[in-house]
């Protein structure tokens, strides 16, 4: 008994090619947002994002049968149209017709992300670093990590492709796959929009760590004034914008102040200044000083008075 295979007659890679893209510049004048994958040169990815998800992708005994063939496909420019979003990825792909392709992928469990947060907290330095994948070996380890890091297991990948292949992957979704690794060298935060996680909360949980280690390592070296004031029950006057005090074991011990000397004499000044209402500071002591001397003088100055006076009544008296 014989077998009859309906083969479908072999058309060059620059014909169907051509026949595709007849067919995307249609799509795009209906208003779809056609995005296809250029690869330039043999490398599919180039950069930390691209090639850890390529590398993940070959790390699965499941898909190497099939991986070499979806390599060419993107390569030779197949893979027509990518989109990213949130738990699936479509796409259309250039074979003996043109291919539509869903590829739906489970989005990251809030367990595994919290961990995966926890994990990288206080070794990322900027969201630049972690876009460019400018990373410390240790986040590189937890972001790429095979069981629990962002990239999908197969098990949490399920592929639909409209030719007739029965395989589960066929070179089509093969094609896809490596097409993602090229598309997160543009934009690796895709990746992210993928598992249905945000990298900015990556950002902030470093951050907040590095805030608050930072603020514990501050507080461990001394305590503010209002804190003392908490713990002791009264207010402190700092007198110097609210900082501590200094220690008192810096400050110089002050000198006593000198007696006055034995057996001298109160002048008529000291007498008066004596006298006079006490003042305090500095002020207080100089106009104390001044209204003394005026006294001296005005009392030394007294007896000449009398004197000029004597003297003018004796000259009118021989005068007449």
């Amino acid at each position: 008994m014989g077998w009859y295979y309906d083969w479908k007659p072999y058309v060059p890679v620059a014909e169907r090619r051509r026949k595709a893209m007849k067919k995307m510049e249609a799509l795009r004048k209906k208003g779809v947002d056609v995005q296809p994958v250029n690869i330039d040169g043999r490398k599919i990815a180039k950069t930390f994002w691209g090639e850890a998800w390529c590398d993940h992708l070959e790390s699965f005994s499941d898909y190497e049968n099939r991986l070499p063939r979806g390599r060419t496909y993107v390569r030779n420019g197949s893979v027509c149209h990518l989109a990213i979003a949130q738990g699936k990825i479509e796409a259309k792909v250039s074979g003996s017709e043109l291919y539509n392709l869903r590829i739906e992928i489970k989005t990251l469990p809030a367990k595994k992300w919290k961990a995966v947060k926890q994990r990288c907290s206080g070794h990322i330095g900027s969201l630049l670093e972690l876009i460019q994948g400018r990373l410390s070996g240790q986040v590189m380890e937890v972001v790429t990590d095979r069981q629990n890091g962002l990239f999908p297991l197969p098990g949490e990948m399920s592929f639909h492709c409209d030719c007739p292949d029965w395989a589960q992957m066929c070179k089509h979704v093969a094609a896809v796959l490596y097409g993602v690794g090229a598309r997160l060298d543009e934009k690796p935060e895709l990746l992210f929009k993928l598992r249905g996680v945000k990298h900015e909360e990556l950002i902030a949980a470093d951050a907040e760590a590095a805030l608050s280690a930072a603020t514990a390592k501050g507080k461990s070296k001394q305590l503010a004034a209002s804190e003392l004031s908490d713990v002791f029950g009264i207010e402190l006057d700092t007198g110097n914008g609210g900082q501590p005090l200094p220690s008192t074991s810096s400050k110089k011990p002050t000198k006593p102040a000198r007696k006055p000397a034995k057996g001298k004499r109160k002048t008529a000044a000291v007498n008066k200044r004596a006298e006079a209402p006490k003042s305090t500071g500095r002020a207080g002591k100089k106009t104390a000083k001044k209204t003394a001397k005026k006294a001296v003088k005005k009392k030394a100055a007294a007896p000449r008075a009398v004197e000029a006076e004597i003297l003018s009544e004796t000259a009118d008296a021989a005068v007449a």
